[in-house]
């Protein structure tokens, strides 16, 4: 994985215990601040805390290979998407990006996201709202779902008055680490370098009349479709590791996300995946709403 030099990542350390009594106060935190106790993952590639949408309406194979908006890991990497070119078609290759946060940073926005109700079974209602997506947040062992975060109105009849409080909590935290990337004192990002991209696979369905013809490219790596992660849409996967990686991200940066790839005597469409630290295989991504 690349790893950050500088002022912020020389301070980064693989292993580290958030709890109040390891005398290590949060950055910006005051002496009389009550933290709650908590142990987080210590392992370098353990999740810290995420931030991440799923459902709502939207094509499935969206969903499939969704990237997680804010990804913290335990040695304080934050890896999040960055700014993509306005063109059409657009690239295949997602731009992940990787940056370094201090482990007093970390432990600041853990008690921040603890005091903004991230806890199993906290209860943010359900809006009077279709297809809106829903937003999962994580930190450390906790997890929180929440339908419609950002779209539900704030009079919505459906929620209490508690329900609309804890919302609002939510909502400000969730905007305050999606901001990460740019917040003032954050190392300057680089390219995220992933050891396995997750290669998402369905059939290819030629373009309408208005679209551009585009010429087909043998595929290089493993052969698709792989093992099937979706039998109702038929999306399959396969994990590129080691020289196949290096062969197929060569390969996609020189195509769109309307690209045919030639294996096996048909024809495919491909979604690049790049899989997360904690991510194994394909596996990583099933069941993935």
């Amino acid at each position: 994985m690349t790893r950050l030099r500088g002022t912020l990542a020389a301070a980064a350390v693989p292993l580290f215990l958030l709890s109040a009594c390891a005398g290590n106060q949060p950055a910006g935190a005051s002496d009389t601040h009550a933290t709650e106790s908590a142990a987080v993952p210590a392992a370098a590639d353990s999740l810290v805390i995420r931030v991440e949408s799923f459902g709502g309406f939207v094509p499935a194979e969206q969903n499939v290979g969704r990237i997680p908006a804010v990804s913290v890991y335990g040695d304080g990497r934050l890896i999040t998407e960055g700014p993509h070119a306005m063109i059409y078609p657009p690239r295949s290759l997602p731009n992940l990006q990787e940056q370094m946060l201090t482990p007093e940073y970390v432990q600041d926005l853990v008690r921040l996201g603890k005091e903004a109700g991230v806890r199993d079974g906290a209860d943010f209602g359900s809006p009077n709202i279709a297809d809106a997506p829903s937003t999962r947040v994580t930190v450390g062992d906790q997890s929180v779902e929440v339908v419609a975060l950002s779209e539900a109105r704030p009079a919505d009849p459906r929620l209490t008055d508690a329900q609309r409080t804890a919302r609002t909590k939510l909502a400000a935290y969730v905007k305050k680490v999606e901001g990460l990337s740019t917040a003032e004192g954050v190392a300057q990002s680089v390219d995220y370098q992933p050891t396995a991209v997750a290669v998402l696979a369905r059939k290819y369905v030629p373009p309408q009349a208005a679209e551009p013809a585009v010429k087909p490219q043998a595929w290089p790596g493993p052969a698709l479709p792989g093992d099937l992660l979706n039998e109702n849409i038929g999306i399959g996967c396969v994990a590129a590791t080691g020289a196949d990686k290096d062969k197929v991200l060569a390969a996609a940066g020189d195509s769109t996300v309307i690209t045919p790839w030639t294996s096996g005597g048909s024809q495919w469409a491909i979604t690049f995946r790049p899989l997360l630290p904690e991510e194994q295989g394909c596996a990583a991504l099933k069941g993935v709403r």
